[in-house]
């Protein structure tokens, strides 16, 4: 069954935070939810199980919203085979590596927007109302908040829901640390452990009794740290997600005596021994509301962790700057680049641990990016003010 919508100007031309579509001749709407912040589709139409991936794939690349009536286990069944429709023809790994970064980031978008078609409605309860449906309202209470009205999503971001709901059940082991952590939804998961062991492992200065972790996330930088000694750890971070996911982890592995998680854009006030960042590694433009993990626009974070570093340090501390040079290879950020915004914020290195990732990616030679990852070093810069020692 496919339905019709109705013209501009009416009820199925929703506003940013409305859906709207027409379904039996009645004008309906629901509340909106995106976490990659896009506005609803202007179209939508119902759709069941009747509906082939061939006609959704055309419908997807016509800009309609499909709203799922059919059974939810189907529903899944179209997204997939909508998926490989949208990777026909995916481009094989290339030698211009700047070239291939922008390539996949367009059709990582595009990819993203297609498959964000396939839309599944929820109650006020965040019950799904399609058979062999599970069970989603811890997840999506986790994520969206407490339900005041029936809402529509993609089923796509229903998926990363539920799958959240599930990493913060089980948490991630973290061999650095010897315990798990769990992320919440849209905080970034420690799941490349190379970096967090280059902090446990690096030296700390002599005396070293306090810490500031700048973007904390799930804590787990303050973790080690306050693992390792350091009497008095400060972790900063301004999404409201990032706080509430490291204060949980910090409280779980009974460390809140020794960590304080704090509101603050960059550091916190005072002055450490030790103060830690590893800010996003790619300095590219953040295209959705989930990007900012991944990609620092104009080095924004590493920018302003290094111009503040120097007065933040207590004489004699560090500041060790967690970074992998991937942007390097892909021609976004060069090392003498890198070496000019620590010398012009006043700093110098003392001293720089190096590692290799062992993530699955690194060793995909299909990655359209495979050239840069089997190159790249993630490094622990240890810093210092250029007037010390």
């Amino acid at each position: 069954m496919i339905g019709t919508n109705s013209a501009p100007g009416t009820p199925g031309h929703p506003s940013p935070d409305r859906a709207g579509w027409v379904e039996a001749g009645e004008a309906r709407s629901a509340a909106w939810h995106s976490e990659s912040g896009w506005a609803p589709p202007t179209r939508i139409i119902p759709v069941d199980d009747t509906l082939t991936a061939d006609a959704a794939y055309r419908l997807a690349k016509a800009g309609t919203g499909m709203l799922w009536r059919g059974d939810y286990l189907g529903g899944r069944q179209l997204l997939q085979a909508l998926a490989r429709r949208v990777d026909r023809g995916r481009h094989t790994p290339s030698p211009d590596l700047a070239s291939a970064f922008r390539r996949t980031r367009t059709e990582a978008v595009r990819r993203a927007r297609l498959l964000g078609l396939v839309l599944v409605p929820l109650g006020t309860d965040y019950s799904v109302p399609l058979r062999r449906a599970p069970l989603v309202a811890d997840a999506c209470t986790e994520t969206y908040g407490p339900a005041t009205e029936p809402s529509v999503l993609a089923l796509r971001e229903l998926l990363g829901v539920i799958g959240a709901h599930q990493w913060r059940i089980e948490g991630v082991d973290v061999p650095a640390l010897g315990a798990r952590i769990h992320p919440h939804y849209g905080v970034f998961s420690p799941v490349r452990g190379e970096y967090l062991d280059l902090v446990r492992a690096a030296p700390l200065p002599d005396g070293a009794s306090s810490a500031f972790d700048i973007g904390t996330g799930t804590g787990v930088l303050a973790a080690i740290l306050a693992r390792r000694g350091i009497a008095r750890v400060v972790g900063t971070d301004q999404a409201p997600r990032a706080l509430a996911c490291a204060r949980e982890n910090i409280a779980r592995l009974g460390l809140t005596g020794a960590v304080d998680v704090v509101d603050a854009d960059l550091f916190p006030e005072g002055r450490a021994s030790v103060v830690v960042c590893n800010p996003p590694w790619i300095p590219a433009a953040a295209v959705t509301a989930t990007d900012f993990a991944v990609y620092d626009p104009d080095s924004r974070m590493l920018r302003g962790f290094l111009s503040g570093l120097a007065e933040h340090l207590e004489p004699g501390g560090e500041g060790w700057l967690v970074l992998s040079d991937i942007a390097e290879h892909l021609g976004l950020r060069s090392r003498s680049e890198l070496l000019d915004l620590i010398e012009d914020a006043g700093l110098e290195v003392v001293a720089r641990q190096d590692t290799r990732p062992v993530h699955r990616k690194a060793a995909d030679a299909s990655d359209p990016l495979h050239l840069a990852r089997s190159k790249e070093v993630t490094s622990l810069w240890r810093l210092r003010a250029a007037s010390a020692g």
